[in-house]
């Protein structure tokens, strides 16, 4: 079993800044990849940023040059730094983990934190 925890959503101003967080923990051999996908009200959901056991990093197209997805040493953590935020960024955003789990690659998703980019 895998839990996600994820952290750092909240209300913020167009221009401003949020960090996102989310930590995986649980019964898993190995981290493939973990990323952040969002979903706003209306719309289908799409991807934010992944990053790989290798280090690849991947973004959405809205997001490039203002997003960046890191993680921590031990990999099992990743963070979203999000700049100059416009209120299209405005969703719930949800963590995914893809972890090798009985020679399965298996995938987990967080409950979701919720981004207002609002004046």
């Amino acid at each position: 079993q895998v839990q996600l925890e994820e952290s750092g959503g909240g209300l913020v101003r167009p221009g401003g800044s949020l960090r996102l967080s989310c930590t995986a923990s649980g019964n898993f051999v190995s981290i493939d990849g973990m990323g952040w996908y969002r979903r706003a009200p209306g719309k289908e959901r799409e991807l934010v940023a992944q990053i790989f056991s290798g280090g690849t990093t991947k973004y959405g197209d809205s997001v490039k040059d203002r997003f960046t997805i890191s993680r921590d040493n031990a990999g099992n953590t990743v963070y979203l730094e999000m700049n100059s935020l416009k209120p299209e960024d405005t969703a719930a955003y949800y963590c995914n983990v893809a972890y090798w789990s009985d020679y399965v690659l298996r995938n987990y998703w967080g409950l979701g934190t919720l981004v207002t980019v609002s004046s």
